[in-house]
């Protein structure tokens, strides 16, 4: 099969599109800035789904669902978050059409049936919850609420690309309340740290966790933290947030606790969530100019066997040692296809599955049949190796994990080689242009500073790192002091 994909160094963006389409994970919808997620990809963001569902549960959440709509009055309740999200919102006003009596067979809405107030199509849901939680928290006995919500939300974009920014898009948001600010803050940190473990354990990718600056924290929090990925292009991705939001929506939706003293207070709260975003991070962060590079714990399909015969004779015997292997290797948790569709030649299925990602090809033929071997090939560095068909059921288990663990690697590679550190500002310029990726650099804790840099050079802070020491310096702008590097890149 022909592929048709550009070289990711000709033209990253349109490799990436062309690559979401042609691997059959998703494409555009008839509703203008929408996509339409085709089943292999609705695969991938389900085994995400069921993964990072069974890490919440672990960390003692339970699943909820809540309202798709939103009464204005109750989204702009809390001033801040309304503010925030306010241009990216979707707005019903009419409940009913009506036969167009000017144009036949046409619809119009129905101009008296006007909303008594305009529902927001939610871009994210605290609004609805909060004021859900005023009726079911009263005592401290009802603290903490550990609540997660699997839905779709809109954010009227503009200017869309597959996965990575849609005006629909699927996500998780989590919503708790606690009894104190140490406990809220604990527990988005806890949920930052679950977001990384998942993101280099399963995405394979190595991440950066951090604070947010205020200027780019989430509307109505007091911290936001996140995870930064880097991708190929050496374009940063934000991954993950969690939000510390203290008592600004308890106050806004009258949310109060009895104490275990008699005392009435407001709870304190978080918001943290990851969506489908994960799914560009996934195709950027390890693809290559021949397709789908997947981890081998999020690909649908795991290990791909295509028979190569003469003969339906042939193709019994082959079927018969391949359907008991195949058996063998799903008993150990591991997902097999095996294709032996009549209708395309061997060439052009390894073509196919090598687009789509699948970590282990198994080619079996006559002459393997007579030998009682097998080619493996592994698509991460493209390594063929004829093997004992009979060492196939101990050997692809660990072979997985090695690819996991080298994609992962080669990620973490990559990022170190294309982070700098930079102590001037024509330098900062230069290396954003010339080498991108991370920048560590002094900043003086300015929002001044911050929008200066971002208009100047469309680079933003990323995050001030967790883990980055104190290091005295001066801000590579104003030359004012700086206590610690934060991390600058262009970004998604």
């Amino acid at each position: 099969m022909s592929k048709g994909l550009p070289k990711r160094s000709e033209d990253y963006s349109l490799w990436y599109n062309e690559l979401v389409k042609k691997a059959g994970l998703a494409e555009n919808s008839a509703v203008r800035g929408c996509m339409v997620i085709k089943p292999y990809g609705y695969a991938i963001w389900e085994k995400m789904q069921r993964i990072l569902d069974d890490m919440f549960k672990a960390t003692g959440h339970s699943n909820a669902y809540f309202p798709l709509f939103v009464p204005k009055s109750l989204f702009e309740a809390e001033e801040q978050n309304a503010e925030g999200f306010a241009k990216e919102c979707a707005v019903v006003t009419h409940y009913r059409l009506q036969n167009d009596p000017d144009k036949p067979g046409k619809l119009r809405v129905d101009p008296n049936a006007r909303l008594e107030e305009e529902l927001i199509v939610r871009p994210t849901s605290e609004a609805i919850i909060w004021n859900t939680y005023k009726g079911w928290i009263q005592s401290y006995r009802d603290l903490p609420l550990l609540i997660n919500q699997w839905a779709n939300v809109v954010r009227w974009e503009m200017r869309t690309r597959l996965f990575l920014r849609t005006a629909e898009f699927l996500w998780q948001e989590g919503h708790t309340a606690h009894a104190t600010a140490q406990e809220a803050i604990a527990e988005t940190e806890q949920m930052l740290h679950v977001y990384a473990d998942f993101a280099e354990n399963f995405l394979a990718l190595p991440v950066v966790r951090g604070k947010k600056t205020p200027n780019e924290r989430f509307a109505g929090a007091l911290d936001t933290y996140c995870i930064e990925g880097l991708m190929q292009d050496g374009k940063a991705l934000q991954a993950g947030t969690s939000h510390f939001l203290g008592q600004n929506f308890a106050e806004a939706f009258d949310v109060k606790f009895a104490t275990k003293e008699g005392g009435l207070e407001y709870v304190w709260g978080t918001s943290w969530g990851v969506s489908t975003r994960l799914m560009g991070a996934l195709v950027m962060a390890h693809s290559d100019d021949e397709g789908l590079v997947l981890p081998p714990k999020l690909a649908p399909i795991q290990v791909v066997i295509v028979p190569i015969y003469k003969g339906e004779e042939q193709l019994a015997q082959i079927s018969e040692k391949v359907l008991a292997l195949k058996k063998q290797l799903e008993a150990k948790g591991i997902s097999v296809k095996y294709d032996n569709r009549d209708t395309e030649r061997p060439g052009f299925k390894f073509a196919e599955w090598e687009l789509k990602g699948v970590p282990v090809r198994i080619a079996i033929g006559g002459r393997d049949l007579e030998n009682g071997t097998a080619e493996v090939a592994r698509r991460d560095t493209k390594e063929k190796s004829s093997q004992q068909f009979d060492d196939l059921v101990n050997l692809v288990p660990a072979l997985l994990d090695e690819i996991q663990e080298n994609i992962f690697q080669k990620a973490l590679n990559f990022r170190e080689a294309n982070t700098t550190k930079v102590d001037s500002y024509d330098e900062f310029k230069r290396i954003l242009d010339e080498k991108p990726g991370f920048i560590l650099a002094h900043w003086d804790g300015t929002p001044e500073t911050e929008e200066r840099i971002k208009e100047e050079t469309k680079a933003t802070i990323r995050c001030i790192a967790l883990d980055t020491p104190e290091e005295d310096g001066v801000d590579m702008v104003t030359g004012q002091p700086s206590k610690r590097r934060v991390y600058f890149a262009r970004a998604y």
